[in-house]
């Protein structure tokens, strides 16, 4: 009898044909097209397939692999992934570069072409999303156990586009054209419950339980893609779960006539992957955002456990140790109360039991210091949506309190600022307390944000559990954000210092001599400009806008919010024109400024800052006395695809968040890989990036986080207004209606705030330190031989901030786990 695991092995992949015969076979047989009358959506699916079965032996040995271990094993749950395109990815990481580029040739083909057949996959709204795919790609190439879990949302965040200056959201229907790269599961779907009701009942040996009755029931169908490592024989697996209904067509109601009440438990099955971040603004909104995750949790929670129990039976002696769930951010709370239930309620075990299995395998990152980001539900909601788990939570918390009521009696404060429950007319389930009393270890994601962690959100438990806090800086992974997004500088560093820096980015140092030589530093400046270039071209075809290369590239590009201050950008702009309409030119540089980002659809006043960026670019960009000198763009639907050519180009990265606010951010790291300098605060990751770079190679302005709360204590913007000329002069253009003539006062909101002593985010404050640094900034842009030294050291020093190294922390230091052995 065959086994059914070695019907494939690796010879397998010998079988396959060249990669040219391989495509063309895709196109015809798979696509069912010509080469003579195929667009352009056929060739590239053709191609991902070709090179798909490329990943699809070591795929499925790794997986192999995994199953025989007996080592320790990684779920890593997110309610983001912000993979990007697939393509571009794979050809790197398989070293099919030759292969594509022959394939290619033989059939007239033009690679780019293809490629931008590839949509961004929409899972995925920001930094906290491409953190996890860098993560996912590091873990890979370090050949780790690691598995991703997250949802298969059908439409992405929204797809952004620019009418009359505003951000008009429309649907990002990612899917549409399928995606080759993923590849349904459906033995593996689970069954997830909703509402109903829970009853207690006692067992034959006289036990208490509670079970969850008279519930809805939505199947979670799971869609696997392949994550390889680079060049080596692994590929790991990202799991994405789709809601479906368990029973998806109602016959009876069809056949009298009630169409839409035949499909209405398909359409509120479906609708809990569909969109990625509902607007919660409603109470329904909010019923979707709960539901997606625990959704999530519930089938990747229980994907791992039936998993285990096909191996092991149900003793779970041993499940603690051998597996570790690495919550990212608050989202994925609900494991903690569900791996409780489902060991208690569907394998019997006691809650002692199940509370010490819980708590050895749980692991929390926090990616946020705003209180306001932090998750909360009502008890209500909680109560009437996951009622079993919401008991779950009560006992957890009245068990957890008593242990700090024996450990520090007579302090009711206390307990109550530890509480899992938020008192008041309508409690509230602290999600971030429940995921920090449920794991072993809590994370910060950069020096600056874990210790404001530990001395101001979470410092009750802090110092109940010092041992729990620890440090784990992000980085990102330099695949795609070197080796695949600027394939000159690449080739230029490997030519310098050979190849060995793409599996160890430390071995970047080597090129810090080189920052010396004249030679060398002209090379590096032509890879640049030909890479501004590409980002010019990119610039012109998505917005009409043509930008010189001579000019600086100035850019900001991350989501749209009040702390990440694209305000304080737009200013320092506004202060530029204003001087160019002066006369006042001595000393400025040609610049373009490119700003480009998503606001959620239900955050006014950061869709109010987009508005005010377009009014402002449409008076710069139309003013003949501008011309070359000072360009202002919008970039819209900003995505990772858009960041690939963005990244490469730029000159001057903007960090220029309120100290204290940013948790870590990863663009400010791309941005220095590829010899961006960059103008910051001391906040987040860029403390580090830094040190790293060096204070000398680093344009710093503005308070540190300790410089906040103290200038909070007096805070009067009006008085650093009436006595700063320039600011002066930015904010009576601002109120003068000079940026909107056609809509008076549309703008009172955002000049009202930078006016109030409440402004927590100090825009004003920071303002003439900006405007400083903005200077020297464009002083050393003059100076080319400076600015390419400078350029040369930031990525020199940045193989620190590879996410290969945060992930290494993360596996030696948390997680406990060793690389696979291979074959």
């Amino acid at each position: 009898m065959l086994n059914p695991h070695s019907v494939i092995s690796e010879s397998a992949y010998d079988l396959l044909g060249k990669l040219p015969d391989e495509f063309h076979r895709h196109l015809y047989f798979t696509m069912g097209h010509q080469l003579n009358n195929a667009a352009n959506g056929y060739l590239y699916f053709a191609l991902a397939h070709a090179v798909r079965d490329r990943l699809t032996s070591r795929w499925r040995m790794t997986r192999q692999r995994l199953q025989n271990s007996t080592e320790r094993r990684v779920h890593y749950f997110s309610l983001e992934f912000l993979l990007g395109r697939s393509l571009g990815n794979a050809v790197l990481n398989l070293d099919l570069d030759a292969d594509v580029k022959e394939t290619l040739t033989r059939f007239g083909l033009q690679r780019e072409e293809l490629q931008e057949q590839e949509l961004d996959a929409g899972l995925g709204n920001g930094g906290l999303g491409r953190l996890a795919a860098c993560f996912l790609d590091s873990c890979a190439t370090l050949r780790l156990p690691v598995t991703g879990y997250g949802i298969r949302y059908e439409y992405g965040m929204f797809h952004q586009r620019i009418e009359g200056g505003r951000q008009i959201e429309a649907p990002d229907h990612w899917l549409r054209e399928g995606n080759p790269w993923e590849i349904e599961r459906a033995e593996d779907a689970r069954t997830i419950n909703f509402f109903g009701h829970t009853e207690r009942y006692v067992d034959e040996s006289g036990r208490f339980h509670s079970r969850w009755v008279a519930t809805q029931e939505v199947l979670a169908v799971p869609y696997d893609m392949p994550i390889p490592g680079y060049r080596n024989d692994t590929v790991n697996t990202l799991r994405l779960w789709k809601a479906t209904a368990t029973d998806a067509f109602n016959l009876t109601e069809f056949n009298q006539g009630n169409y839409p009440e035949a499909v209405v438990q398909k359409n509120q099955a479906e609708q809990i992957s569909m969109v990625l971040y509902p607007n919660d603004a409603s109470e329904n909104g909010k019923v979707l955002r709960l539901k997606q995750q625990y959704f999530l949790v519930s089938a990747s929670l229980q994907d791992v456990l039936e998993d285990w129990v096909e191996q092991h039976g149900t003793d779970f002696s041993e499940f603690g140790a051998l597996n570790c769930f690495q919550l990212n951010d608050t989202h994925p709370a609900c494991a903690v109360p569900e791996l409780m239930r489902l060991l208690m309620d569907r394998y019997d075990l006691g809650w002692e039991a199940a509370w010490r299995i819980t708590t050895n395998c749980m692991a929390y990152t926090n990616h946020t210091l705003l209180p306001e980001a932090l998750e909360r539900w009502s008890v209500s909601l909680f109560s009437r949506l996951l009622p079993r788990l919401l008991e779950i939570i009560y006992e957890i918390n009245e068990r957890f309190l008593s242990e700090v009521a024996k450990k520090f009696p007579g302090q009711p404060e206390l307990l109550q600022r530890l509480s899992l429950v938020e008192g008041g007319d309508q409690p509230q389930i602290r999600m971030a307390y429940l995921s920090i009393v449920g794991s072993f270890s809590v994370n910060g994601v950069a020096h600056l944000h874990t210790e404001l962690l530990k001395s101001g959100l979470f410092k009750d438990f802090y110092q109940l559990w010092p041992n729990k806090f620890n440090n784990k800086t992000n980085g990102v992974t330099p695949r795609r954000w070197l080796s695949h997004c600027n394939p000159r500088l690449r080739e230029l560093i490997t030519e310098a210092i050979g190849d060995t820096w793409e599996r160890d980015m430390l071995q970047l140092r080597r090129l810090a001599p080189l920052a010396d030589d004249a030679a060398f530093r002209a090379r590096w400046q032509e890879v640049k400009r030909q890479n501004k270039q590409r980002f010019a071209d990119y610039v012109q075809q998505q917005t009409g806008i043509a930008i010189t290369t001579d000019a600086m590239f100035d850019v900001q590009v991350k989501r749209i919010h009040e702390y990440k201050r694209q305000l304080l950008n737009v200013l320092h702009v506004i202060h530029l024109y204003d001087r160019i309409r002066r006369g006042d030119t001595a000393g400025m540089v040609n610049r373009c400024v490119l700003i480009g980002g998503k606001a959620a659809p239900g955050y006014h006043v950061a869709k109010l800052i987009v508005k005010l960026i377009n009014n402002v670019a449409e008076v710069i960009n139309h003013d003949p006395t501008t011309k070359d000198r000072l360009r202002l763009v919008f970039l819209p639907n900003y995505r990772v695809s858009a960041m690939e050519i963005l990244c490469p180009g730029t000159e001057l990265s903007e960090q220029i968040s309120t100290a204290g606010k940013e948790a870590s951010g990863t663009g400010n790291m791309k941005f220095m890989m590829n010899g961006a300098l960059t103008i910051g605060t001391l906040d987040g990751a860029n403390i580090e990036i830094r040190e790293k770079a060096g204070a000398e190679n680093f344009f710093l302005f503005g308070l540190d986080a300790k410089g906040v709360v103290e200038t909070r204590q007096t805070y009067d913007p009006n008085f650093i207004i009436a006595s700063d000329e320039d600011i002066r002069r930015v904010m009576e253009l601002l109120e003068g209606g000079r940026f909107s003539p056609s809509e008076p006062g549309i703008f009172d909101l955002l000049t009202a705030g930078l006016r109030s002593p409440h402004d927590q985010w100090l825009t004003i404050a920071d303002f003439r330190s900006y405007i400083d640094a903005q200077a020297v900034a464009a002083a050393t842009y003059v100076d080319p031989a400076r600015w390419n030294r400078m350029s040369i050291l930031n990525s020199a020093n940045s193989g620190w901030f590879s996410s290969d190294r945060t992930i290494q922390q993360y596996a030696d230091e948390i997680w406990g786990v060793r690389p696979m052995k291979g074959e």
